[in-house]
């Protein structure tokens, strides 16, 4: 690779990481092409962006943007690296852990995710990283737990009207 290629691919990567607050760093090191394919095909579907570079490059990418801020995922580029780019958080995590289920393997290896500024490492963390909850998730929620006061005092205004309006009926009939 000459000096200029290896300019492009930082280039690139500054891009991905300055594009998208989340990546996952894994190792794809025993993965057959033919599983490396289906692994990529299921990031595609899943709108993930996968991308392969020498950990040197990448690390070079991070230091340039921000050093401090990526300190964290430092230690988890070695062997054969594989990032996964995706604006939501969770979606690389399941997409590994089906493609696990899928191929009875333990591969890929999640080695370090960086989810909104906050580093996540090692494989251990994979079962966590896959319960976050999105964005929108966390509206929906939120906006539920709020209508569900408001359900409740709108169905009790609405029993104590029907049950004045069942008096008042009866009431009526007897004069």
């Amino acid at each position: 690779m000459t000096k200029d290629q290896k300019n492009e691919v930082i280039e690139v990567l500054k891009g991905k990481f300055s594009q998208y607050n989340n990546f996952y760093i894994t190792d794809t090191e025993s993965l057959t092409v033919e599983q490396v394919s289906k692994l990529r095909r299921a990031c595609f579907d899943k709108n993930v962006e996968m991308k392969v570079a020498k950990n040197t490059l990448i690390k070079k990418a991070l230091e340039s943007i921000d050093a401090e801020r990526y300190n964290g995922v430092f230690d988890a580029l070695n062997n054969v690296t594989a990032l996964l780019f995706s604006e939501n958080p969770k979606e690389p995590a399941l997409i590994i852990s089906s493609f696990r289920k899928e191929s009875n393997g333990e591969k890929p290896v999640l080695k370090a995710a960086f989810i909104n500024g906050d580093v996540y490492a090692g494989d251990n963390q994979l079962k966590a990283l896959t319960q976050i909850k999105t964005k929108n998730e966390l509206i929906g929620e939120v906006i539920g737990l709020l209508q569900s006061p408001a359900k409740r005092v709108i169905a009790a205004l609405l029993h104590n009207a029907e049950t004045k309006g069942e008096a008042t009926a009866e009431a009526a009939p007897a004069e």
